[in-house]
């Protein structure tokens, strides 16, 4: 009794320390960050890229702005070669142990994003303890000390030509983890770090059906892939039959709106759900709130954040906003300095400010991840609300889905073209095709006038895939399971023709 006591007063220690910070950033937010940048500037004033661009010299945000130049990982990757290969001190002070391999959702080409001990523990730790910490705070009565956490994460490889790790983040956080934190969370730390999918499911479900698990962490699409596998060898209806004390799952990566339905049917009572926006290059925002579609930015991370307004991205010259220049209800490329040594890197994702006291944000997809093929600008967070909405009054529930346009030829108006994996298919896919048509244009006004007449646009051409389409062709691209993702949207036609085909 005296240990638990003990215990508990320790947690509850811990979780107001967290809640305290946490409030003093949100009380002081630009000074917040004017200190991430300055004090991040100062660590590596002495690296080559710090000498390249004067950080010693830099007093301002305009001078910084004016001397550090935005970057792509294309742009960057010459210096993150440099620290691969071992070399010191060039983006960060110091060598890099560990490099979180990521393909993106665009690009087939393999990024190393450096990960390096600051950024592992002031970012991705921190940011750990902080959502646990949220969580605790908003729901006083809960067990999640008492069961265990489901993380379902990457595979980890050791590159052998130089002295270095790489893997998925995931992979690289499972390795590093404090011990208290392993005895909490399944499956083992040997399980997680398999690299073969198919194999690496079955060991999981070996050693995680049997335990008392209280809440998940993971991507929802491959998390759901998960929970089916269980049911199905367990034989039970439901998750919270086999799990009676499951009450949260912690879920980012993707959109979660696509799987609310399924997870409420497979769960089989209420539980929480909890978002959290985080990458390889840093851990950026936490839902703060229950029942929230919101996140709060986290601003003490080590990360400073600079905002591009989308209709100037793809300008030579953007413009760049720091925080306090931000406005409500319009999309921002994200731009972000890091102590991982990323400096002004444009990190390809695009978010939209909810509020701007506390700062909070909803990610709405990728600065490449989107169709425009006719002005229409259609944006991923569009997509996924309207068939959201369409979902719900066909009765239908979707698994898996990609768009892309289809272009204008021999005075033909285009279109897009989509392709739907469904757990629960509509009655009739065209009633399905009209709503959404209909939808999309109430949500995109730039959607809606070039649909007007069908003069631009016709009407969506929308496909049934065959049952585990999208898990086919994700094994075919060696992209199965961690944190890899379905391409939602493309302004090309070469994820859609390959899909097709293997729909045929």
């Amino acid at each position: 009794m005296a240990t638990k006591v003990l215990f508990n007063s320790l947690v509850n220690w811990f979780i107001k320390q967290r809640i305290d910070n946490i409030q003093n950033f949100i009380k002081d937010p630009i000074e917040t960050q004017k200190g991430v940048l300055f004090s991040q500037l100062y660590l590596a004033e002495d690296t080559v890229y710090g000498k390249m661009y004067g950080f010693n010299r830099i007093s301002s945000l305009k001078d910084f702005q004016s001397r550090v130049p935005i970057v792509s990982y294309e742009e960057i990757e010459p210096f993150i070669e440099r620290a691969r290969q071992g070399e010191k001190d060039v983006l960060w002070p110091g060598g890099v142990k560990h490099f979180a391999k990521s393909s993106g959702t665009t690009n087939a080409k393999s990024k190393y994003i450096p990960i390096t001990e600051e950024s592992l523990e002031n970012c991705h730790f921190k940011a750990g303890k902080d959502l646990i910490a949220i969580y605790a705070n908003n729901h006083p009565d809960n067990q999640l000390f008492s069961n265990k956490n489901l993380k379902l994460g990457g595979s980890a490889e050791r590159y052998q030509d130089f002295n270095s790790k790489y893997g998925d983040l995931s992979a690289i956080l499972i390795e590093n983890l404090p011990f208290w934190v392993d005895i909490t969370t399944v499956p083992s730390r040997k399980v997680s770090l398999m690299s073969e999918w198919e194999t690496k499911l079955e060991a999981i479900i070996s050693e995680v059906k049997s335990q008392d698990v209280g809440s998940l962490t993971g991507v929802p699409s491959w998390m759901m892939v998960l929970l089916q596998r269980i049911l199905k060898e367990t034989g039970s209806k439901s998750i919270s039959e086999l799990w009676p004390n499951l009450e949260v799952f912690f879920h980012g990566g993707i959109s979660f709106k696509p799987y609310r339905e399924q997870y409420h049917q497979i769960v089989g009572k209420t539980i929480n759900y909890y978002e959290i926006f985080n990458a390889s290059e840093g851990f950026f925002a936490i839902q703060d709130r229950p029942n929230s579609d919101e996140m709060l930015l986290m601003l003490d991370y080590g990360i400073f954040y600079e905002f591009i307004p989308m209709e100037s991205f793809e300008k030579p010259d953007p413009v760049v906003l720091s925080l306090q220049e931000v406005e409500l209800d319009k999309n921002y490329a994200l731009v972000i300095s890091t102590n991982g040594g990323l400096w002004r890197y444009l990190i390809g994702d695009t978010v939209r400010f909810t509020s701007l006291s506390p700062f909070r944000i909803q990610v709405t997809g990728r600065t490449k991840h989107y169709i425009n093929a006719f002005g229409e600008e259609l944006m991923i967070e569009n997509v996924e609300t309207a068939l959201s909405r369409v979902c719900k009054t066909c009765s239908a529930q979707i698994k898996e889905f990609t768009g892309a346009p289809i272009y204008m030829s021999e005075g033909e108006s285009g279109a897009h073209e989509w392709i739907i994996e469904f757990a629960v298919p509509p009655e009739d896919l065209a009633v399905f095709s009209e709503q959404f048509d209909e939808q999309l244009q109430e949500l995109n006004s730039d959607y809606e006038a070039k649909r007007y007449k069908n003069i631009t646009l016709k009407p969506p051409v929308v496909h049934l895939a065959k049952e585990g389409l999208f898990y086919e062709w994700m094994s075919s691209r060696g992209k199965l399971g961690g944190q890899n993702k379905v391409p939602r949207l493309s302004n090309e036609r070469e994820y859609m023709e390959t899909l097709l085909q293997m729909n045929s």
